[in-house]
């Protein structure tokens, strides 16, 4: 089968298309034939080896497993042993393990069957990002009827979850994004946007009671400002603290909190079926729906991850493996 590889740490020139033997579904796993997948942080981290301490997890000079991609949509092709719920031909989206590729191999209790409203390249955008979003502002930041909540990165794959959900758990949402993805953060649901080309979020005197920061660029004390002095900071991702661990603000964050009013935290999202079936009667309500920015076909896997670490990615980017249907022979 044909399958996006990584043999080393490096720019998207380490990607690349290869024939791998098909994988086979162990104890508790399901074989999926893919028609989609998604492009995140995740990826372009795990293909850079950034920060360094990935590589003590990943393999030091390569990694052990080249295979890539992680947010998976498509057809269960096999069961293995013990793995009750699902048939083979069910539509189904989750975490996989090497999902750009024309079959991928998924923990049974990672993958969710997939809701009618939505087609694969939005099914396939989903989980990592919506799960980020979800358990970010429901469980670590608390989120409230009536609470005013802050998205910073609100354009990007986790923000256009994040606006949404947000809203869901009925708070009055803004969303900080640039001038060119305005109109796209108000589509998903912002009640107000900022433009932080021309506005300075920090600046004004409108406070919020959780901040969700995905974007990593703010200081501590700038995302403060902008802070209810009884609110809650929620840090999402690495990208400010360098190519070493990448925590240094969530570091900061922690020690600081138990000292102030503020409530300053940090999350790492975990994959649960209970919050990927969360997210489909988010998205059977009309509540949620993914916002698919642009596909990619699997050769072209490469340049997708080159836009989304460029920033020029708008929402999520999908990667279309394969037509849906049954399998040809």
């Amino acid at each position: 089968m044909k399958a996006v590889v990584q043999e080393g740490y490096g720019p998207p020139e380490v990607l690349r298309l290869a024939e791998v033997p098909r994988p086979v579904a162990g104890k508790g796993e399901v074989l999926i034939r893919v028609a989609a997948a998604g492009v995140d942080r995740g990826t372009w981290h795990l293909m850079a080896g950034q920060p360094y301490v990935v590589r003590l997890v990943l393999g030091l000079r390569r990694p052990r497993n080249p295979r890539v991609g992680q947010d998976v949509a498509g057809t269960v092709a096999a069961l293995g042993p013990g793995v009750t719920g699902f048939a083979v031909g069910d539509e189904v989206y989750g975490v996989a393990q090497g999902s750009f590729a024309e079959y991928a191999v998924a923990r049974a209790d990672r993958i969710v069957h997939k809701p009618a409203r939505l087609g694969f390249e939005e099914a396939g955008v989903v989980a990592v990002s919506g799960l980020t979003a979800l358990q970010g502002l429901r469980d670590t930041g608390r989120v409230r009827p009536g609470q005013h909540v802050l998205v910073l990165g609100a354009s990007g794959g986790v923000g256009t979850f994040a606006v949404q959900v947000a809203k869901a758990l009925g708070a009055e949402v803004t969303g900080v994004c640039s001038t060119a993805k305005t109109e796209l953060v108000r589509s998903a649901g912002a009640d107000h946007v900022i433009d932080y080309t021309r506005t300075d979020f920090a600046a004004g005197g409108r406070r919020y009671d959780v901040i969700l920061d995905i974007g990593g660029s703010s200081t501590l004390s700038r995302l403060r400002r902008a802070l209810a002095p009884r609110g809650t900071l929620v840090i999402a991702g690495g990208e400010d603290a360098g190519v070493w661990i990448g925590l240094g603000r969530q570091f900061r964050a922690v020690v600081l909190s138990p000292f102030v009013r503020q409530r300053l935290t940090m999350f790492v999202a975990k994959t649960r079926r209970a919050d990927l079936e969360a997210l489909n009667e988010l998205v059977a309500s009309g509540r949620l729906t993914p916002v698919v920015g642009a596909s990619y076909a699997l050769a072209d896997a490469p340049e997708a991850v080159r836009r989304l670490a460029a920033g020029q990615a708008r929402g999520k980017t999908a990667i279309t493996v394969r037509p849906a249907g049954p399998e040809r022979p």
